[in-house]
């Protein structure tokens, strides 16, 4: 038995953020019900990198296991009542429509509860549900921009650099995930469902607890770098250095240590500590001089057996291959109907006693329509009609 089996969620989300963090929930035994239109959900339309597969892109294979598809137009009458039918059988509910989209569809918060008082109903938005930027797109690089971390990337007279990953909907995802789990725990102890508000830009306020106080608390400013450096908040050396192949990541050395190891007696005239924020500059060039005569191998092997923290930087195709990735498991392979052999990031936790578990592949759109509304207690002959009439998607 996993442990959310027994457990039904509507997934009324699009993109990555939403769809994210129910595939969570469904890792660990939920029925996740992919609720899209017939044309399918957007990001069957749209993959990152043009990744576009045979039937289902890369992007939404990613996304999307562990999920039953049912294709309906809840612009009718009748998809409406077929939703209102599945909210009185679920226990949570996730949507990231843009403002007002959820109750023209009447599947906002006060109209779900009506159906299913004990709903979990987590509402998802870039900004908030209400104040002066309820209304703006909520896109990744944009949450990033507005997030404040960006002023500690790059040096000084570049643009400050974006995480070259989609941060802001991955941090939304696991909050709306971690917040769904809480309304459950508080409804099993009190039978009380709730509502349960996500937004990416608190998600990402909250990743940056102790940077932000820091600057709140501590009063320190933010400051970036000429030289090679990581993080504001850090003394230097600290960062990603070139080799004389490739690159070498590099934090918290001992100056001493390094000077003898690099060759660079000049970096025994700071102390670490106090020179390390005032002087992170020349620091840093010192180091980044030295670290250009040797391969990172060598690096790795030599200042690793002089207790230095150093490690490797991975393409995607490197860190597949790493033996730690590989001995954790930490991607998962199975088998999909029309795209084949499929290997994905894993699970981000292990339960021992009811670990997750990949059940379903990410569903063709509509693929298990019929499936869903037989539990409603449809006939064959009443999906069929739904279909004809361009209700549902079969």
């Amino acid at each position: 038995m996993t442990v959310l089996a027994d457990y039904r969620v509507l997934d009324l989300s699009i993109a990555m953020a939403g769809p994210l963090a129910t595939m969570r929930l469904g890792d660990l035994g939920a029925d996740v019900i992919k609720i899209e239109p017939v044309s399918g959900e957007w990001q069957r339309h749209v993959s990152a990198g043009g990744a576009t597969g045979n039937e289902v892109n890369a992007s939404f294979l990613s996304l999307n296991r562990n999920k039953r598809s049912l294709a309906v137009n809840l612009k009718s009458e009748e998809g409406k009542k077929l939703l209102a039918q599945l909210v009185a059988t679920s226990d949570v509910v996730v949507q990231n429509y843009r403002p007002g989209v959820a109750e023209r569809l009447g599947v906002d918060y006060a109209s779900v509860r009506a159906i299913r008082p004990d709903i979990v109903y987590v509402s998802m938005s870039g900004y908030g549900e209400s104040g002066p930027y309820v209304s703006r797109p909520g896109q990744d690089l944009l949450l990033q921009a507005m997030g404040g971390a960006l002023y500690s990337t790059g040096s000084p007279d570049a643009p400050p650099q974006a995480a070259p990953y989609f941060l802001a909907d991955a941090i939304a995802a696991y909050s709306a995930f971690e917040g769904a789990l809480a309304a459950l725990l508080h409804r099993e102890r009190t039978g009380e469902g709730q509502l349960v508000e996500v937004n990416m830009l608190d998600a990402l306020i909250a990743m940056q607890m102790q940077e932000l106080a820091v600057r709140t608390v501590g009063g320190v400013p933010q400051s970036r770098s000429t030289q090679v450096h990581a993080h504001s908040y850090i003394r230097a050396p600290y960062g990603i250095y070139n080799t004389a192949d490739d690159y070498l990541a590099l934090a918290f050395a001992d100056l001493d240590v390094l000077a003898e190891a690099l060759d660079e007696p000049e970096l025994k005239a700071w102390d670490a500590e106090r020179d390390g924020f005032t002087h992170r500059d020349e620091i840093s060039a010192c180091v980044a001089r030295g670290l250009r005569r040797r391969t990172t191998a060598e690096w790795l092997q030599d200042l690793g057996s002089r207790g230095v923290w150093v490690g490797p930087v991975y393409s995607y195709d490197q860190l597949v291959e790493d033996p730690q990735v590989r001995h954790n498991g930490s991607f998962i392979t199975y088998e999909h109907p029309t795209e084949g052999t499929v290997t994905t990031p894993g699970f981000a936790f292990r339960m021992h006693g009811t670990p997750a578990s990949v059940s379903r592949p990410a569903p063709l759109a509509g693929e298990h329509t019929t499936e869903v509304l037989a539990g409603l207690g449809l006939s064959t002959a009443e999906v069929e009609a739904l279909c004809g009439g361009g209700v549902v998607r079969t």
